[in-house]
């Protein structure tokens, strides 16, 4: 910016202030305002230490960003978002160490005791589960997605012989949301990717 004002013939530069270094003042307080947030009144020379620029930019009138450990509603939410972690971490590891690990392949049916938990920890709790299981379920499957190529995921197997695919993370946002009511926006605005 300072060298395209210096081409285009600025005024400053024009009047001839350039010569008795106000040039130079002004630039060195521009820059230093931009780039360390010293306060103007400080002269061009510098005159805060580091420590005392820190301290100048700190010291602001806005509340702080994170709210502080001693504060009531502070402690109650990180003992909550702890309850609810230690919740559901269990189904979350399963999960994953299902659809990411070399434990099942494409197209394979769960176990008895993986699909048990599958269904009673996830699926039931699916917003729309009663659509996912349809006329009956028979199993649990992981294989692709039929449109993302690259994702595993699970799927519902239908008695009448249909599958379709469930999120998993739906299922335990919808979980959340029904145990938790105070912290489940919080919570899944903090933990999911997508908070839908």
């Amino acid at each position: 910016m300072v060298a395209s004002l210096l081409l285009r013939g600025h005024p400053l530069i024009r009047l001839g202030l350039r010569n008795r270094g106000l040039c130079t003042g002004i630039l060195q307080v521009t820059r230093r305002s931009c780039c360390t947030a010293m306060p103007a009144s400080t002269p061009p020379g510098g005159g805060l230490s580091s420590a005392e620029n820190t301290t100048s930019v700190l010291s602001t009138t806005d509340p702080p960003k994170y709210q502080r450990w001693d504060e009531p509603g502070y402690r109650k939410w990180k003992n909550q978002e702890e309850e609810i972690l230690s919740d559901i971490d269990p189904i979350i590891s399963l999960t994953k160490e299902i659809l990411h690990s070399n434990r099942y392949v494409d197209g394979e049916r769960l176990t008895f005791e993986d699909e048990k938990i599958v269904v009673d920890r996830l699926l039931a709790h699916h917003p729309h589960a009663e659509d996912k299981i349809g006329c009956g379920l028979e199993s649990i499957m992981v294989d692709r997605h039929p449109q993302f190529r690259h994702s595993r995921c699970l799927f519902v197997i239908r008695t009448d012989g249909g599958w379709i695919d469930f999120s998993y993370q739906k299922c335990l946002r919808a979980y959340i949301r029904n145990k938790y009511p105070l912290y489940a926006d919080r919570f899944i605005r903090e933990h999911f990717k997508r908070g839908s």
